[in-house]
């Protein structure tokens, strides 16, 4: 029982005074930043020739002002000049220019096909969207559940990418067509 309490003593002292209690955190720093430099911009003004030299005879005579003065408040409505429209100039067309001929398209890369394979792949195409097609004819009559509406929609996708695919990767499109043939033939299997 002694060692016991000597125990948890010990086990109590030693958790006591671990190293993380006493020791200082450091001061939260902020960061204050620099005054702005102020900048000060020196604009050279422009060196001005100096002013002619006039010379004002003393006697000038009196100047002959009109008794028959206008008023200054308001001044006559000045006439509207009249705008003269440019002459006409006859120009010449512009030059005709040369369409250089678009370059050859970049040749793809791709798969090469015999014509055997080739015709095989779209007949196979050709069938696969075509029975795809019928089904979703007939489903656009019937009420479907959720499930046989996203599985009509899944179809509706698979068809529109086999449709996309068919110029740029016939294999492709011919996969995609499959499975939506296959997922079409399932959602009838389902149909009551």
């Amino acid at each position: 029982m002694f060692r016991l309490r000597l125990l948890a003593l010990i086990l109590g002292l030693a958790l006591g005074a671990t190293a993380c209690r006493f020791q200082k955190r450091p001061a939260i720093r902020v960061f204050v930043p620099p005054p702005a430099a102020r900048r000060t911009v020196a604009i050279a003004q422009p060196e001005l020739p100096a002013p002619p030299d006039i010379e004002i005879p003393a006697e000038a005579p009196p100047l002959d002002i009109p008794a028959s003065l206008p008023s200054a408040a308001a001044p006559p409505p000045s006439p509207v000049p009249r705008r003269i429209p440019p002459p006409v100039r006859a120009t010449a067309p512009p030059p005709a220019t040369v369409v250089p001929p678009e370059p050859p398209p970049a040749p793809r890369l791709g798969q090469i096909f015999t014509a055997d394979q080739l015709r095989e792949y779209n007949r196979s195409l050709e069938e696969s969207l075509d029975r795809v097609k019928r089904v979703l004819g007939t489903m656009a009559g019937k009420h479907l559940n959720t499930e046989q509406t996203q599985l009509v929609r899944r179809i509706q996708t698979f068809q529109k990418q086999a449709e996309q695919a068919r110029e740029q990767d016939l294999v492709t499109a011919v996969n995609l067509a499959r499975r939506a043939d296959l997922l079409a033939q399932d959602l009838v299997k389902r149909l009551p």
